[in-house]
């Protein structure tokens, strides 16, 4: 994809209902997907799955799989998604 300024890139990166409110979840510390679920419980499972990956994709988070049984994964947010802080802050003071 192709954008033509950095605030496009940037919107591109957290739009829809939900990329912002799982940012959001993950500024403290890493969590599973069950607690993630339970945090936003308006989102469905199928949404949720969908936006943690596309997230992963653009480099927003990590996804770290543990050697267990049953296996465990937890989401956390990469240096990018560190980066995004600064304007979740304003956001927040904005609003």
């Amino acid at each position: 994809m192709e954008y033509r300024c950095p605030i496009e890139t940037t919107l591109s990166l957290i739009s829809g209902k939900w990329k912002v409110l799982i940012l959001k979840e993950l500024i403290k510390e890493p969590v599973r997907y069950g607690a993630l679920k339970k945090r936003i419980p308006r989102i469905s499972s199928k949404v949720l799955t969908q936006q943690l990956r596309e997230m992963e994709k653009d480099g927003l988070i990590l996804r770290e799989i543990f050697a267990e049984v049953p296996p465990r994964v937890e989401y956390g947010l990469s240096e990018m998604g560190k980066s995004i802080l600064v304007i979740l802050k304003e956001m927040r003071k904005w609003g």
